[in-house]
């Protein structure tokens, strides 16, 4: 196993020392979100409740937890030791694992379904297709991917949250060229959805949603 790349290494640093305060500001994001829970419902459909399904970037464990009572098997995987303390706390009848996305620790086609919901953002653009590449490497054949991303072409920088030492940029994404790079990794893009942000309309952006086809 290679060492972690430095925006890895970052992004653990970042989320060990917010996560309870991020659990507290986004712990029921998902109940103002039919809209979410809908392309949510429609993956477990495409999916089925045979197959595992991760969720990539799982953080607290809400969506994995959202995932679960869909009828999925799924198991929750992330870089912060603090978030996965909060997950499982949470979530006690749930399996979450550490580890990162860009070197999964499954076998060639393990996966039914996998999720990265807002995890992606913090992955330089340069990296994306080898993360796309090492997600399609674990799906199996005719596996779906659930990818959530803010709309927009500058990252936005966050320093000092909640009063932290910390710092990290979140990127925005266009939905068509992260469409192309699925493609380009071996994915069929079946849905494209891009909808507002709920809450205050002059903080809106918009949130794109695709799901795609190994």
């Amino acid at each position: 196993m290679t060492a972690d790349p430095a925006f890895v290494a970052t992004t653990r640093t970042f989320y060990d020392a917010v996560a309870e305060d991020y659990h507290a500001r986004f712990r029921t994001a998902l109940d103002d979100a039919p809209l979410d829970r809908a392309l949510m419902g429609a993956f477990a459909e495409l999916v089925g409740p045979e197959g595992q399904v991760a969720d990539l970037g799982c953080g607290p464990g809400s969506v994995t937890a959202y995932l679960a009572s869909l009828g999925l098997s799924v198991f929750g995987l992330d870089l912060s030791d603090s978030m996965l303390a909060i997950a499982r706390r949470e979530n006690s009848g749930l399996r979450f694992e550490q580890g990162s996305m860009l070197d999964l620790d499954l076998p060639d086609g393990a996966l039914a379904g996998a999720v990265s919901w807002y995890s992606s953002i913090h992955t330089p653009w340069e990296r994306l297709p080898d993360l796309f590449a090492e997600v399609r490497r674990v799906l199996a054949p005719g596996g779906h991917l659930l990818l959530g991303f803010q709309v927009g072409d500058e990252p936005r920088h966050h320093d000092r949250p909640w009063g932290h030492p910390v710092a990290l940029d979140f990127e925005r994404r266009q939905p068509e060229p992260m469409a192309g790079l699925l493609e380009k990794a071996g994915f069929t893009v079946l849905s494209r959805t891009v909808r507002v942000q709920e809450g205050d309309a002059s903080a809106q952006i918009p949130q794109a949603c695709l799901i795609a086809r190994r």
